[in-house]
């Protein structure tokens, strides 16, 4: 069977970083940290009081005010970078193409903050309170639902759940599903908000988050010496997929092609990673054969660099089994560093953000790269941004709890 080809023509971001994506690409390549205080709750008592919070963010300017107030933030967030997403592809759903589009979205852990509330008016006001909207709010595959519904879409709708792995599974999927000709069209990306008292407890007692709480902007420091965990997150990103030819037709702008993609596990531990990167390798090399390129075709790598102490090294690691002596020549960068990790929603974020470096030919940092871990000796585009010439084949990595891994590979679209 001949798979179609497959472009990304709509981005749409809202982050720590920016409001939409011409904000956090601008912060980004500004090299800039959207880490700082928790606002949203008192974490006083908690080991670590900051994040990479959403700024100035009304829900509703994408639904209606008594709506956004039954569904959970990631829902909001998700249908605000799909609306946005939709607009910059400058696509319109008639009747015939809405059963040829559809929406596949990934979260990690949905409506979390909601379950935390209800629980507490379960408890101190009885079940005669809880709201008929709660299960509607929370579960993970209601962002996928409310998107649908906006634009009407007819086509595959639901959301992958794979931790940290989540959009990018959710990608992965629906670039296949047009590769085989299921639809022409598929909103993919992720939407997370998991900045909660509970959330943050609970990766504290993992001992999982940074705690320099004296200097939350430099807190990310994937690949160095001094990182001491990642950083929590918020946010959503939609890419626009499509197929070729039906891009082509309508005249739409094209960021780039999406040519490959990879997935394995680990099959090692809940939480940490295999030490030898034998599962990241599987993936990333899953990648490259998905998309019948040579590893010295890739000249960048958005890597998944949590700043964890074992998670980086392992990575490292594994580019290094992939692409042997060519892994010192290629780019590498994590920009987690500035937005923190988003969780389910990492892989969209990071694979907008790889897009949009293919297409501008500039390279995003890894901000507070001060001082290397001599066991993370690659070129991790430290500090700053850097243009290039002659990007054409770019990996994201994104890897979850329970060992789950995958990998996107884009290409730039001339």
């Amino acid at each position: 069977m001949l798979k179609r080809r497959v472009v990304v023509t709509g981005l749409g971001i809202l982050s720590p970083l920016g409001r939409n994506t011409a904000e956090t690409w601008e912060a980004a390549l500004a090299g800039k940290s959207g880490i700082g205080p928790i606002t949203r709750f008192d974490p006083s008592r908690l080991a670590t009081r900051f994040a990479g919070e959403v700024k100035d963010f009304d829900p509703a300017s994408v639904m209606d005010p008594k709506e956004a107030r039954r569904y959970e933030r990631f829902i909001h967030y998700g249908l605000a970078t799909a609306i946005e997403a939709v607009e910059d592809a400058g696509i319109t759903f008639d009747e015939e193409l809405k059963d040829r589009a559809g929406v596949v979205y990934g979260s990690g852990m949905g409506g979390l903050q909601a379950i935390e509330d209800t629980k507490m008016v379960l408890v101190e006001r009885g079940p005669r309170r809880v709201s008929p909207f709660f299960i509607p709010s929370t579960i993970i595959n209601m962002v996928s639902g409310i998107i649908g519904m906006r634009f009407g879409l007819h086509g595959p709708n639901y959301c992958a759940v794979s931790a940290c792995a989540s959009a990018g599974h959710a990608i992965a999927d629906a670039f296949h599903i047009i590769q085989r000709g299921e639809a022409d069209v598929m909103l993919t990306g992720g939407a997370e908000s998991t900045i909660t008292e509970l959330a943050i407890a609970g990766f504290n007692a993992a001992r999982a988050l940074s705690t320099r709480n004296d200097d939350p902007a430099g807190a990310s420091r994937p690949f160095d010496k001094g990182r001491d965990g990642f950083v929590m997150g918020e946010g959503s990103a939609t890419l626009v997929l499509e197929e070729l030819e039906h891009a082509r037709a309508r005249g739409a702008r094209i960021y780039a092609e999406v040519v490959g993609a990879g997935a394995s596990a680990d099959a090692y531990h809940i939480t940490a990673p295999d030490p030898t990167g034998r599962g990241a390798a599987l993936a990333m090399r899953n990648a490259l054969r998905s998309a019948g390129a040579s590893p010295e075709e890739v000249g960048y790598i958005n890597a998944h660099g949590t700043a964890t102490d074992l998670g980086d090294v392992a990575e490292t690691d594994a580019i290094k089994q992939v692409f042997g002596e060519h892994a010192y020549k290629l780019a590498v960068s994590s920009t987690k560093s500035m937005h923190g990790h988003l969780l389910g929603a990492a892989a969209a974020l990071e694979g907008a953000l790889t897009v949009l470096a293919l297409k501008h030919q500039v390279l995003p940092p890894t901000i507070n790269l001060t001082d290397p871990d001599p066991q993370c000796d690659l070129d991790y585009v430290p500090n700053q941004a850097r243009p290039v010439e002659g990007l054409e084949l770019a990996l994201s990595n994104s890897f979850g709890f329970g060992g789950t891994n995958i990998s996107i590979a884009f290409r730039r679209y001339h």
